[in-house]
């Protein structure tokens, strides 16, 4: 964080965009490069998840997931550096990239008491940070529609399927590339803040770019905009 500019004007920075596109990656990369703060709004979503499993809830009863959407206490750091997350005081940043929350996260996700409880988290965190990168699937759309800057990452299901596997240390292409396929399908279709590009934000194909490519592209749209304000 030490090669931001302490002069800069404070900037918000929404990026969206489906699984396997170098969003989180891109979204550290660029938060601590211009000394803005960093946050995994996924991390949030997994992190109630994981409370919900280790607690014994009824992940297919809508009602019963809404009863509780209140009850874990979830902080986020906010250091690009060391992004770190826990749950009424444990450290899950580990236990919530498990299959089994990956699995669960989009049910979830999509009650609408969950959203509400999680957005207001996250509006909270960004209205406190003095400049912050927000990564997530409904930043830009609903968390913080009024962002500075709005960008929006895609890729070819093939690209970021082989990306995922290769996070996953060598699962399967093909099996990956059907769930990622589930995933957008099920968060861009539910009712609350689906999966959307809000319709001033910037479209990055990042198919054919490497990561550093993404990333270089990412700063420069953040500067432009923090040099037009």
């Amino acid at each position: 964080m030490e090669n931001g500019a302490p002069t800069a004007k404070p900037v918000v920075v929404a990026i969206d965009g489906p699984s396997g596109t170098g969003k989180s990656s891109t979204s550290r990369a660029v938060a601590a490069h211009l000394g803005l703060s960093y946050l995994d709004t996924g991390a949030q979503y997994r992190a109630i998840t994981w409370w919900m499993v280790a607690n014994g809830i009824d992940l297919t009863d809508p009602t019963a997931i809404a009863a509780v959407a209140g009850k874990p206490e979830i902080v986020s750091g906010t250091d690009p550096s060391a992004p770190a997350i826990s749950v009424d005081g444990v450290d899950v940043a580990a236990p919530i990239r498990t299959q089994e929350v990956t699995s669960k996260v989009s049910a979830v996700s999509a009650v609408p008491e969950v959203r509400t409880r999680i957005t207001e988290l996250q509006r909270t965190i960004a209205a406190g940070a003095g400049g912050i990168v927000v990564e997530g699937r409904d930043i830009g759309t609903t968390v913080l529609p009024d962002a500075d800057l709005k960008i929006f990452l895609t890729a070819s299901p093939e690209a970021r399927a082989a990306r995922r596997s290769g996070e996953l240390k060598g699962a399967d292409v093909n099996a990956t590339r059907e769930a990622l396929i589930r995933r957008d399908a099920a968060d861009s279709s539910r009712k609350t803040s689906p999966l959307a590009k809000a319709g001033d934000a910037v479209e990055v194909d990042t198919t054919e770019l490497t990561l550093a490519q993404v990333i270089e592209c990412v700063v420069t749209l953040v500067e432009e905009k923090r040099a037009g304000k």
